[in-house]
């Protein structure tokens, strides 16, 4: 049935809306109008049933035997007073009296010469029958046109309102990084749905071209870069030991780092990465992997864990966590083991005491080249893009949070099982 604030549904109240009203407005005027033509007959029969009445008084012979004289009413207290009153002002009056709810009359009254006054009444019960018998025909025949009208209505809104849906969920899976998707309205020109479909085409277009632009500048700067750079890395190696040289072989290893992470990126851009999954001993790979990045860290293993996935890539995944965390959770003076790598059946936490990830990190993920907030430390933004990508490659998930307790870090890495 769908979501019952949903633009079908909205259509189909403003139908039924619209439908009510005009059944309402035409239903007013219909009785009203019977309703005159009701009191214009009975008056036009009571004046000539009174006329009729009183032609013997006359001289007169027309319609002497229309009605019985018997049937005039020449006692005033007899008659409504609203009658007597019109009557005595205006020589002639008639007046529909409903005082007796289920048993209405039409009265129409004469001053006569001598002043007194003569009135006849007839029973306009069927006429007020016939009215209420149309009232409720209209009501009644309103009410299943209503019952057909409206939920035609809701399902002729289904077809725009599912056209809606599928540029909703085109526009959501772009959102989410998947610029391949498309609404499939092309080009053509049509109502307005058919306009703003092919806007989110021409928009996905766009940023497609403009992604694949950035990625093949990226690369190309990468493999540029990295000829020159093994030059700088074997000259650097022939200096003469010294404070200088240190310095430069340092700076060396950062740029060299910054390309390989450059190149990797390209790579994970450009789906070129395959994972090689067999089962590992969780426990020991992290372990292992910890060790290797050579900063202190507190590793608990729960159990003996083991998971199918990619060894190399896992490594790197935990090497880039620990490393960001190292570099950004670590404050100087602060306990170096306040890093601290949690293993379970299928989980990696790695988790710092620091000021903790930015709220554009946890709202958006990780961006290169962007590391959020002073606080978290200088960086290039690289580390958690590369283990963020490296996750979706082994089908893991990867997410980032802050700890409840101090606002330290925290990242979690769930492997498929």
């Amino acid at each position: 049935m769908g979501y019952w604030r949903s633009l079908r549904w909205k259509i189909a109240l403003l139908v039924a809306v619209a439908c009510c009203s005009i059944a309402f407005i035409v239903g007013l005027l219909v009785h009203g109008s019977t309703y005159d033509r009701s009191m214009n007959d009975g008056a036009a029969k009571a004046y000539t049933a009174l006329d009729g009445a009183l032609a013997p008084s006359r001289g007169s012979a027309d319609g002497a035997d229309s009605v019985d004289a018997s049937h005039v009413v020449y006692s005033p207290e007899e008659m409504p007073a609203e009658l007597v009153r019109k009557a005595r002002e205006d020589g002639r009056a008639d007046l529909y009296d409903e005082s007796r709810q289920y048993s209405p009359r039409m009265w129409a009254a004469e001053r006569r010469g001598d002043g007194s006054l003569a009135a006849v009444s007839l029973d306009m019960t069927p006429d007020q029958l016939s009215r209420r018998a149309l009232d409720r025909h209209m009501w009644k025949y309103s009410l299943a046109a209503l019952a057909v009208i409206v939920p035609l209505s809701a399902f002729a809104a289904e077809l725009p309102n599912r056209r809606l849906r599928r540029v909703a969920r085109t526009a959501r899976r772009i959102a989410s990084g998947d610029l391949a998707a498309r609404t499939g309205a092309g080009r053509r020109t049509g109502d307005e749905i058919t306009e703003i479909s092919a806007s989110v085409d021409t928009m996905a277009d766009s940023l497609q071209d403009r992604l694949l632009n950035e990625q093949r500048f990226t690369a190309d700067v990468a493999h540029e870069l990295r000829t020159p750079l093994m030059g700088l890395v074997t000259s650097a190696g022939l200096l003469p030991e010294g404070e200088a040289t240190e310095l430069v072989r340092d700076r060396v290893r950062v740029l060299r780092t910054l390309v390989e992470d450059l190149l990797e990126i390209s790579r994970l851009d450009a789906d070129a990465e395959q994972a090689d999954i067999r089962p590992v001993p969780l426990g020991e790979v992290v372990a292992e992997s910890v060790a290797r990045t050579g900063l202190v860290t507190r590793v608990t293993v729960s159990g003996k864990p083991v998971a199918e996935t990619d060894p190399r890539r896992l490594d790197r995944i935990v090497a880039n966590l620990v490393t960001n965390a190292h570099r950004h959770g670590v404050e100087p003076g602060q306990d170096q083991a306040a890093v601290e790598v949690t293993v379970g059946e299928r989980t990696v936490v790695v988790r710092d005491h620091g000021p903790g990830f930015p709220g554009s990190l946890l709202v958006d993920g990780p961006r290169r080249f962007r590391t959020g907030v002073a606080e978290r430390g200088r960086g290039h933004g690289l580390g958690l893009t590369i283990a963020l990508g490296q996750a979706q490659v082994i089908g893991a998930t990867l997410t980032f949070a802050n700890a409840a307790d101090d606002g330290g870090a925290v990242a979690t890495l769930r492997l498929p099982g």
